[in-house]
């Protein structure tokens, strides 16, 4: 009976002491999101316009999702790869200064042909869009995307493009292809780089409110045609 009571003693304890790990783990974790917070906050108050902290944020977010990636245990698979575009044709929402950031970098890179029928891509996508009763239900190709089924602008694109990620690319294209009754309505997210992302889109929210500007997220197709057009120059 006393090695059955010490055998059941043993068990507990590693049990508890396990709890109390994973418990610290976990709160660790949280603190870890925090942190990250809190230095993205400083660095985005210490840019001088909303198009650096812009910037500033999509560097800072791509270095920590590297970072989850190389060192937590197990990683969330990832079925995403090069051309598969299936999530360039969903609606897309950018926080403040992400598509000012956007606009100079193809002002810059693009001629001005390029520039022309980009213009016309996005009038034609805004309109598509305006055409639909709600942003879930949007379903058109990115104006941005290429002929090649490649992002243009993949080194800046907008913190929703970088938040994406699937473990089944054959689900992505169910949601966006298929039929109404064969679309899902979610995709399960990498949480952790999800989460990052989350925290970068609304810390810029939250940087262009302390500057009193409008926080506001926009659609990326209107904000960017506005932008681009030729009454914003």
């Amino acid at each position: 009976m006393a090695e059955l009571d010490e055998a059941i003693d043993t068990i507990a304890d590693s049990i508890a002491q396990t709890g109390a790990l994973t418990f610290e783990a976990s709160r660790r974790y949280d603190e870890m999101f925090q942190t990250f917070r809190r230095v993205l906050e400083d660095a985005l108050d210490a840019q001088p316009t909303m198009t650096d902290a812009a910037r500033v944020a999509m560097s800072m977010v791509d270095t920590a999702s590297r970072a989850i990636q190389s060192n937590f245990p197990n990683p969330q698979h990832r079925d995403c790869c090069d051309q598969c575009s299936a999530c360039c044709n969903l609606f897309v929402s950018v926080p403040p200064g992400v598509t000012s950031l956007i606009a100079d970098h193809i002002r810059k890179t693009f001629t001005p042909e390029q520039q022309a029928d980009l213009l016309q891509r996005l009038a034609t996508a805004a309109a598509t869009i305006e055409q639909s009763t709600t942003t879930a239900e949007v379903r058109v190709r990115c104006p941005l995307l290429g002929d090649d089924n490649r992002c243009t602008i993949y080194e800046i694109r907008p913190l929703s493009c970088r938040a994406f990620t699937s473990s089944d690319a054959r689900k992505c294209h169910r949601m966006v292809f298929g039929t109404p009754e064969e679309r899902t309505t979610t995709i399960d997210q990498d949480p952790g780089h999800y989460r990052l992302h989350i925290e970068a889109t609304d810390a810029l929210q939250q940087a262009a409110a302390r500057r009193n500007l409008n926080p506001r997220q926009k659609g990326f197709v209107h904000a960017l045609l506005d932008q681009l057009s030729p009454a914003a120059t």
